[in-house]
């Protein structure tokens, strides 16, 4: 018989993505004043939530990461494997008599391996890169987003796409659907927060992910840049080298301050949220593993456990990783409470970029020196080469992983507790197709799941089978035989859809 319900899905991914993974790193390996891309062998001027190898550092390598020995030599995510370093700056509130702390850190942070692109490679020994700009202080687009067929096919406007590749997502379990990734790109007000974040703020950033083969750059961005969707699309004439699209999700508990007055400021000083950046170095045991992995890890699961070439560790061991804290930053007090944003950080708004500030500690200032100085910043906003559309036309919010439009036949399949985070899971939710499908295609629709801090993107097939078994909470069993032939059918959808591109 034909069936069409919950029972008769194949999870897979949208679009042309071949496979993925998410890689959790639940402890912290430190929080300091510490960027060795940015400030190397000197404090940097703002805060960082690290995570990742173990010999983390001021003047840190590829090397240093991947080939140290001792005490240094492991990482808080759980693949032994990934000694990469990523760090963003963390989020503070600052109370109404001016003390600020830390915003708490939950569940450490995500890193998803996402492969949208064709003829992928790993990122190469030596490799780094920076996504975001610490002096941003507005988003010039519409909330919501344009749609995505209305955003330019050429990237050659960067700038557009390094807005919309920052995300805050407004966490409540309770609500379905649930806000897409990448739905905001500032912060929500505070009043909003309050009354509707109920889980606290999803904090997240995409990469870009395509080169021109360089392994750096002296500003550790013109190297890559983003294709034309953010994750997936055409990349810029000469960045024909296609790594995987990486993103980062960190979920702070900004409900732990609901209903106090206040405000909430990214390390950085910034109370908008645009300013939200992360670095990532390249520390995984060889490109050539990791070309492996990229080969090897195709199931559509996205969970390391099914991926045979990956070594794992619990996260009790991934805890006992922590990097040796410079003296030059021994005694900043990141978390707080404390006066003011860690160290002498000011607070500036927008709409003009930040201002250059003088870092107490570093070469030339003196560490008891707090006075700020206001220079002007050498970077300046760009004009967008196009005009947004009508944000009222927008139906629904896409871009990123994960967009918000629901869908009834998916509606069934849900999810107890969140297995990274321990809160009520939010139920399916479904995206509108990029393209139609091939004729021998039976998709009818593409969908998304939201577990907390995780995604899972699928699509939904109608097809000749009959349902013997119903889906449990969380999976799905369906017989072997058709199973395959919807993945098939699923495969060459994909390559319908990139051709479109």
């Amino acid at each position: 018989m034909k069936s069409f319900t919950a029972a008769a899905t194949t999870l897979a991914f949208a679009g042309n993505v071949a496979a993925f993974w998410r890689m959790p790193c639940r402890s912290t390996t430190g929080i300091a004043r510490i960027d060795p891309l940015v400030s190397p062998n000197d404090i940097a001027d703002h805060s960082h939530i690290v995570f990742g190898g173990g010999n983390f550092g001021m003047n840190t390598t590829y090397d240093d990461l991947a080939h140290c020995s001792g005490k240094e030599d492991c990482t808080t995510c759980n693949v032994k494997e990934d000694k990469s370093a990523y760090w963003t700056p963390p989020l503070y509130f600052q109370h109404e008599d001016g003390s600020v702390e830390m915003v708490p850190n939950v569940g450490g942070m995500l890193a998803y391996y996402l492969f949208y692109l064709d003829d992928l490679e790993p990122f190469p020994e030596g490799f780094a890169m920076i996504a975001g700009n610490p002096t941003y202080r507005n988003f010039t687009g519409d909330f919501p987003d344009e749609p995505l067929s209305s955003w330019p096919t050429d990237p050659t406007d960067q700038f557009f796409l390094q807005q919309r590749a920052i995300g805050f997502n407004c966490l409540n379990y309770a609500k379905n659907p649930p806000e897409a990734s990448l739905y905001r790109h500032q912060f929500p007000p505070k009043d909003y927060m309050d009354a509707n974040c109920k889980d606290g703020i999803r904090m997240e950033m995409a990469f870009p992910s395509c080169g021109n083969g360089e392994l750096d750059s002296p500003d550790h961005r013109s190297h890559v840049k983003y294709p034309s969707l953010v994750k997936e699309g055409n990349c810029p004439e000469g960045y024909d080298h296609h790594y995987p699209f990486l993103f980062f999700e960190t979920i702070y508990a900004t409900n732990k301050f609901a209903g106090k007055p206040g405000k909430f400021l990214v390390s950085t000083g910034d109370p908008v949220g645009t300013s939200y950046h992360g670095d990532f170095i390249m520390g995984w045991d060889s490109a050539e593993f990791l070309g492996q992995a990229i080969k090897t890890c195709t199931n559509p699961s996205g969970q390391i456990e099914d991926c045979p070439v990956f070594t794992l560790q619990t996260d009790e061991q991934a805890a006992q990783c922590s990097f040796p804290m410079p003296s030059e930053v021994e005694g900043d007090d990141c978390q707080g409470p404390r006066d003011g944003l860690p160290v002498g950080v000011p607070i500036q708004y927008g709409p003009e970029p930040a201002t250059a500030y003088k870092v107490p500690g570093d070469k030339n200032v003196p560490t008891s020196s707090l006075k700020q100085t206001s220079t002007p910043a050498t970077f300046h906003i760009p004009t967008l080469t196009y005009s947004p559309a009508d944000a009222a036309s927008t139906a629904t919010a896409q871009g990123g992983i994960v967009v918000a439009a629901e869908s009834s036949a998916a509606a069934a399949v849900g999810y107890g507790k969140d297995a990274e985070h321990g809160a009520a899971q939010a139920s399916t939710t479904a995206a509108p197709s990029y393209s139609s499908a091939s004729k021998d295609s039976n998709a009818v629709s593409t969908t998304t799941i939201t577990r907390g801090n995780e995604v899972i993107e699928m699509v939904i097939e109608e097809t000749e089978v009959t349902v013997t078994a119903q889906p449990t909470a969380g999976s799905y069993s369906a017989p072997a035989p058709n199973a395959y032939k919807e993945k098939r059918h699923l495969e060459h959808h994909k390559h319908h859809h990139h051709a479109r591109n």
